[in-house]
This record gives structure tokens, sequence and C-alpha cells, in this order.
């Protein structure tokens, strides 16, 4: 089993008509966030199946998946470091994939690439660690996916009630000007209010003035049409 199998499977179920839709979708054109990325029409779980019924991969294979030109490729990549990561049970098992992936972290290059993954293996490594100050290095990178991976990765520690991580990168990103950061900030104070509807009340009452629409409206969307009136109006 190498890179070359996992390729092989992927490109026996890729799907030209679906790619051609999936290449406008993810904004693949010129001039768009995914600008060249180049797609083989394959859903997720279809991808996920093949990782699935895989074993695991050297890092040096993995390493082949990342730098495909094929985001599916790129994906399957991923999922074997998330598959990897769950399995692992030694420390230092853990620290090598997260560190692998941090490395490769600009291989994520679209959003359902960071979505997917950041969270089962960043989020999950740091979860019972104090210093996560690398999600901050990655919210003041220049890379737009990285970005998106500082907070995305802080749902997993909003699943435990852990919030000052994602208010602190959330108010870090408010004055991003990518709309896939307005609105991943958005989803991430919306998920903080699913678990404590006071902390989101508390951050949006600072801060609702300077915050992007997008990110305003996705953070307030579960709230009652009252409540929703009440600060669309401040």
């Amino acid at each position: 089993m190498n890179a070359e199998f996992i390729l092989q499977e992927l490109f026996s179920i890729a799907n030209p008509e679906k790619a051609r839709f999936l290449q406008g979708f993810f904004k693949t054109g010129k001039g768009q966030y995914a600008e060249g990325d180049i797609l083989l029409g394959i859903v997720v779980p279809h991808t996920r199946d093949i990782v699935k019924r895989s074993p695991p991969l050297p890092f040096d294979e993995i390493r082949i998946l990342l730098d495909s030109e094929y985001h599916e490729a790129r994906l399957a990549g991923l999922l074997f470091l998330v598959k990897q990561f769950k399995k692992a049970k030694k420390e230092d098992e853990r620290k090598a994939i997260f560190d692998f992936y941090l490395q490769n972290a600009r291989k994520a290059n679209n959003w359902d690439l960071v979505d997917v993954t950041c969270r089962d293996v960043l989020g999950e490594y740091l979860l019972d660690k104090e210093d996560r100050s690398v999600l901050y290095r990655l919210a003041e990178s220049d890379n737009l996916w990285e970005q998106r991976m500082a907070i995305v990765t802080t749902w997993t520690f909003i699943k435990h009630r852990q919030f000052d991580d994602t208010l602190a990168i959330a108010e870090k990103l408010l004055n991003h000007k990518h709309d896939l950061i307005h609105k991943a900030v958005g989803w991430m104070l919306r998920e903080v209010g699913k678990k404590d509807r006071e902390t989101l009340v508390d951050f949006l009452e600072i801060h609702h003035a300077k915050m992007p629409r997008t990110a305003f409206r996705y953070a307030i969307e579960h709230f009652s049409p009252k409540e929703r009136e009440r600060f669309i109006k401040m």
C-alpha cells in the first residue's frame, strides 16, 4: 500500500461531470481563492471510504498525496493523518502527527480540507495542553488557510466548554478582509452560543459594532427572532 495505490483508487471513481461543478463550487477560477486547484469530482464520503479501507501510510507516502495537484488526493492525505492520530496511543506518536500536519498546513488549501481535519488533529492534540500559542501564530499568518485553521481548530475546545481561545482568536480575526474568515469566526461563535449563550452575548455586546456582517449573522443564527432583532438594531 502506497500513495500511488491511493491515487489509482481515486482516479477509478473520478467523475468529470461532478468535477466541473466542484471547480466552480470551490472557487478554482482565475483570481478566486483556490485558483488552479484541480478536482476529480469525488464526494468526501467516497474519499473517506478509501482511507478507511486502507492500512496506515508512512509520512513519506502521505506527503506525496499532500503534494498532489488533485484536491481529493490532498484531502486523502489529511484524512490519513486524522485516522492515524485517532489510533495513536503514545504521546510521541501523536506529537509526530501533530508536527507533520503543521509542517504541511498550507497543503490544506481550501476550506473543506481545513474544516474536516484540523480539529481532529490540532484540536485533539492541544485539548489537554496549556500552551496553545501555535494557534495564535496561525491566526497571525499571512496565509488564509492557516488563519482559518486557527479558529476552526477551537471547535474541539468548544465541545469541552473551553471558550477562551475561540473568543481571543475570533477577536484577532474580526478585521480580516476575507469572507471565508468571517464565516469561520461566525460559525465558531455560534458554536460557543450553543454551549453557553451568555458567553456569546457578552462577546457580541462588546464587539458587535466592528464585526463583519457575515460573521455577525452566523453568530446569531440560532437566536430567537426577538434576540436577532435586538442585535441587528444595535
